[in-house]
C-alpha cells in the first residue's frame, strides 16, 4: 500500500501546524516574484537536538507548502561514525520561487535552527535540500537541481513517493541505499 502521508492522529497536514498557520509564501516586504506556479520538493532532515522540533520549524518557515510526507527515521549515511539516526521528510510546495530563491530560504532556515556546517555528512540540527523545482535544471558549483544524489537515497525516495508516487519507481526504491523506519508522529 502507498503511504498516506498521515501525521499524528491520522490527519494529513491541512495548512496549520502546531500553534501556527502555513507560511504565506511572501518574501520579506511582501514582494513575490512573478511567474507560473510550479511543483517543488524539498527534503528536510535532522539528527541533532530536538529533531521533530527542527522539522516542524522548517515546515512552518517554508513558503507555499501544500503537503508533507510522513516522517521517517533513518540511519546516517556517510560522515563520521556514531551519529544518531535522522528524522527525514519531504515537503511539497506550489511556488513561483526559483531554485536559487528556495536555496536562500533553505539556508536561512538552517541557520535559524542552529545549523553549523562542519564535516561533510556530519551531524546537523537541520538540513534542507532542494530536490526538484518544476522542470528546472541547474548545474552550478553551489546549486544542482535536480539534487544529484536523490535517486540513490532511500531516506529521500520513500518520503518523496508519499507525495509523488509517479516520480519514484519500485526499481529506484529497491536500489536506493539506507534503512528507513516510518514514524507517524511529528
Amino acid at each position: 500500500n502507498r503511504p498516506t502521508g498521515e501525521l499524528e492522529g491520522g490527519n494529513r497536514p491541512t495548512g496549520e501546524l502546531e500553534g501556527g498557520n502555513r507560511p504565506s509564501g511572501e518574501l520579506e516586504g511582501g514582494n513575490r516574484p512573478s511567474g507560473e506556479l510550479r511543483r517543488a520538493f524539498l527534503a528536510i532532515g535532522s539528527n541533532v537536538g530536538d529533531r521533530r522540533a527542527h522539522l516542524i520549524a522548517a515546515i512552518k518557515a517554508l513558503p507555499d507548502v501544500v503537503d508533507v510526507s510522513r516522517i521517517y527515521e533513518t540511519e546516517a549515511i556517510g560522515g563520521p561514525p556514531g551519529q544518531c539516526e535522522h528524522l527525514n521528510a519531504v515537503v511539497q510546495l506550489e511556488t513561483n520561487l526559483s531554485a536559487r530563491e528556495l536555496m536562500q530560504i533553505a539556508l536561512d532556515i538552517e541557520e535559524a535552527e542552529g545549523r553549523i556546517r562542519g564535516e561533510r555528512n556530519g551531524p546537523r540540527s537541520l538540513d534542507v535540500d532542494i530536490l526538484l523545482v518544476g522542470d528546472e535544471a541547474i548545474d552550478e558549483p553551489d546549486l544542482t537541481v535536480p539534487h544529484p544524489r536523490m535517486w540513490e537515497r532511500r531516506f529521500v525516495l520513500e518520503p518523496l513517493a508519499d507525495l509523488a508516487p509517479e516520480l519514484v519507481t519500485q526499481a529506484q526504491l529497491a536500489n536506493a541505499i539506507g534503512a528507513v523506519w516510518v514514524t507517524d508522529s511529528l
